[in-house]
């Protein structure tokens, strides 16, 4: 138990300016492909997301996640900026803790770091 207590005391802050986190440091960059796409343009089109349509029907919806990552390469935490979309911020979440599995660097003798991934969905209407 006090094990636990003393590493929940060791996880840093999430920051408040996630454009001054350095990128995830992917060892594969992932790829979004039009199926990962396909289920952001099913949320807008049913219309669980404020997001509008763009005039010349090309989407692309960015989703930046503060990430942190341990010193085994492990995602710890994995946190989506609001897009007034909660569907999709948790999907963009999933989808960077899952493209991280085995594709993140060990740094040993680091700590946990907070690291920022953008997720970019693109589609035409």
């Amino acid at each position: 138990m006090i094990a636990l207590l003393l590493q929940a005391a060791e996880v840093p802050a999430m920051p408040v300016d996630w454009s001054a986190l350095a990128p995830i440091p992917y060892l594969a960059p992932p790829k979004v492909t039009p199926e990962l796409s396909g289920f952001v343009a099913t949320e807008i089109t049913a219309g669980r997301c404020a997001i509008a349509k763009p005039t010349d029907g090309h989407y692309v919806v960015r989703v930046d996640v503060a990430t942190l990552i341990g010193p085994d390469g492990t995602v710890r935490r994995a946190v989506p900026h609001a897009i007034a979309c909660p569907t999709v911020e948790q999907y963009a979440a999933g989808l960077v803790t899952g493209f991280a599995r085995g594709n993140l660097p060990m740094r040993p003798g680091a700590t946990d770091a907070w690291y920022r991934a953008t997720i970019v969905f693109e589609w035409n209407a």
